[in-house]
């Protein structure tokens, strides 16, 4: 009987306005949440983790890996945005690497994924937000980060949106804590709830506001 994953997806936007402080907040971040979740034997058993990573193309740095075998990802800030591309990308890699409930087993918790952007997307996204929204294969909580992200666009792909009217080291660095929070918050709840149940969330750091 193998044990039952909560499988983490982090969808981040590596577009070139994230070049300079942004992008290295972001390494900071994901180091930190590494830190966070390691220090809990139940995120160590349960979580697993995978990056993609989205600017002019979609690409899975680190595809669905236990947490201790995780090797941080070497991110790099440039060209466009291409929500879509990412979109469909996590869309495949939730049909690819999550394990299914079967006869003899049940498969992993519900996936949760973190969509972090800053920009508009520059591809055709709207298709693949569909699909994942009616699908409900995965809690998606996006964030919009700074004042050139599109609220709405990211409404159109999941109920729960966050933002944050600055692009700062401050709010990039609260995002990722919250993160870890959310993390282990979901990983204590559905070891005692129906994996069905609604995403249990902490809430949100001062410099962010949960989109009503």
């Amino acid at each position: 009987m193998s044990l039952r994953r909560l499988p983490v997806y982090l969808l981040l936007d590596c577009s070139s306005s994230m070049t300079g402080q942004p992008i290295e907040q972001v390494r900071q971040g994901l180091r930190a949440l590494l830190d966070d979740l390691s220090t809990e034997p139940m995120a160590v058993e349960t979580v697993y983790l995978s990056v993609i990573t989205f600017n002019s193309t979609a690409q899975q740095v680190i595809p669905l890996t236990e947490l201790m075998q995780f090797k941080e990802p070497q991110i790099q800030a440039s060209g466009a945005t291409a929500l879509g591309a990412a979109l469909q990308l996590l869309t495949d890699c939730l049909e690819k690497e999550v394990r299914k409930n079967t006869v003899n087993q049940k498969g992993d918790w519900k996936p949760l994924v973190f969509l972090m952007t800053d920009g508009m997307p520059t591809d055709a996204w709207e298709t693949a937000a569909d699909v994942l929204k009616q699908q409900k294969i995965a809690n998606l909580i996006a964030f919009a980060a700074g004042p050139g992200a599109e609220v709405n666009n990211l409404k159109r792909t999941t109920d729960i949106v966050l933002k944050s009217d600055e692009l700062s080291p401050g709010a990039l660095k609260a995002f990722f804590q919250w993160m870890s929070q959310s993390i282990l918050r979901t990983g204590k709840s559905v070891q005692i709830m129906a994996a069905e149940s609604p995403v249990n969330l902490p809430p949100p750091p001062p410099q962010i506001q949960i989109v009503p």
